[in-house]
C-alpha cells in the first residue's frame, strides 16, 4: 500500500530525530535501553502494527479510505 509506505517513511524519519535526541541527552547506557524502548513501542511490534491493521481496516472492501464520519453513510 503507497500510504502505508508514505507513513512508515515519516515515522522512521521522526524516531530517527527522537533518538539523536537522546543520544545527545543521555549517557551510553540510559541511551540503548531508551532506544531499545522506542523502537519496541514505535517499531514493528508496536505503533506500525497498530497503523498496518488501520490503514488495512480504512481500506478493506472498496480500496477506498473511509470517510471521516462527516457524510451520511448509505445503505
Amino acid at each position: 500500500m503507497v500510504i502505508l509506505e508514505a507513513i512508515r517513511e515519516a515515522l522512521n524519519a521522526r524516531k530517527r530525530r527522537l533518538l539523536l535526541f537522546a543520544e545527545a541527552a543521555l549517557p551510553a547506557g540510559q541511551y540503548q535501553a531508551f532506544r531499545k524502548l522506542v523502537l519496541d513501542e514505535l517499531g514493528t511490534g508496536g505503533l506500525e502494527q497498530d497503523l498496518v491493521r488501520i490503514v488495512s481496516r480504512a481500506t478493506q472492501g472498496t480500496g477506498r479510505k473511509i470517510h471521516a464520519g462527516k457524510e451520511v453513510p448509505h445503505g
